[in-house]
């Protein structure tokens, strides 16, 4: 029963961070991506923090008496690495469309498996090497490389999807050493809203009134993307494998330019489209592959 509620949070969690992209998108009218951040992630911490006190205090003193130095230091890496990847990812949809965005963001998925064998030292999967192809071919065909302007956004979603592996991997060490999804969730989310907060200060205006404008934006985006979601990541991410949480986190571009195409009127051209079928062929053979050896 809980494997199945972790696979139904995954795919929520899936659907918020796709449709999210819209909010995103368009609550940058009034305001600076920075800006956008830093209150969006504030509000998501502000809703994840009476659920952290109400439902794990007690936890959270039993398992910090002899390793707070280790959480601590775990929580500072998955809060930078998702500062780092939200700051990117926000910044290039001043530049690019959010189909692009979208479909760019999910590379984290061949990069995990790459990082934890160059740093983890762990054997890596055939299987991986031409997903990696698929995705840049796929890349090529979704980007619109006549635009120089949408190549920048593109090339800062792909960095940022650099700090969303890193982000998947820190949570995975975390949650397997602390039963605690709201309270990691807080914890991250007070950090990116904090480095938001300080790099929007020095580059950005932060005007009330302009903020009270993109209030429905900041609000469906911190309430149900920076808080809910990152803490139904966190809860499906200690419940099912990686393979297929990683297979419903990939689609997130699907949702995203769906919700694009209805709400937003971006429509993808032919070159487009088959860029997109190779990203997803990708991201699926990395994550099935590896399955059928182990089932035979």
């Amino acid at each position: 029963m809980s494997k199945t509620v972790s696979l139904l949070s995954a795919l929520l969690c899936t659907f918020i961070w796709g449709t999210t992209f819209i909010a995103q998108d368009t609550g940058m009218d009034d305001i600076g991506p920075f800006t956008f951040n830093a209150v969006r992630f504030f509000v998501g911490f502000l809703a994840i923090i009476p659920l952290a006190f109400l439902f794990e205090i007690k936890k959270f003193k039993s398992e910090f008496r002899s390793d707070i130095k280790t959480f601590a230091i775990l929580s500072f890496l998955i809060g930078i690495s998702l500062f780092l990847g939200s700051a990117l990812q926000q910044v290039a949809l001043l530049y690019t469309d959010v189909a692009n965005a979208a479909f760019f963001t999910i590379f984290y998925v061949p990069m995990v498996p790459i990082i934890i064998f160059l740093f983890g030292k762990k054997t890596i999967h055939w299987s991986v090497w031409p997903s990696v192809v698929l995705c840049l071919i796929g890349g090529y065909l979704l980007t619109n490389f006549y635009d120089a302007t949408v190549r920048l956004g593109d090339s800062l979603v792909l960095l940022g999807a650099l700090f969303w592996s890193t982000h998947i991997i820190f949570t995975g060490m975390i949650i397997t050493k602390y039963n605690l999804p709201l309270t990691i969730g807080a914890v991250q989310t007070l950090i990116v809203a904090l480095f938001s907060f300080i790099v929007g200060a020095t580059y950005e205006e932060f005007i009330f009134e302009n903020i009270l404008k993109e209030i429905d934006s900041i609000l469906y985006a911190g309430i149900l993307s920076g808080g809910l979601a990152f803490v139904l990541q966190i809860y499906a991410q200690r419940n099912i494998t990686p393979a297929p949480a990683a297979i419903i986190f990939s689609l997130e571009g699907v949702f995203a330019t769906v919700a694009a195409w209805f709400l937003l009127n971006q429509i993808l051209g032919v070159n487009n489209l088959l860029g997109c079928f190779f990203i997803l062929c990708g991201v699926l053979l990395s994550q099935l592959l590896p399955l059928i050896k182990k089932t035979v």
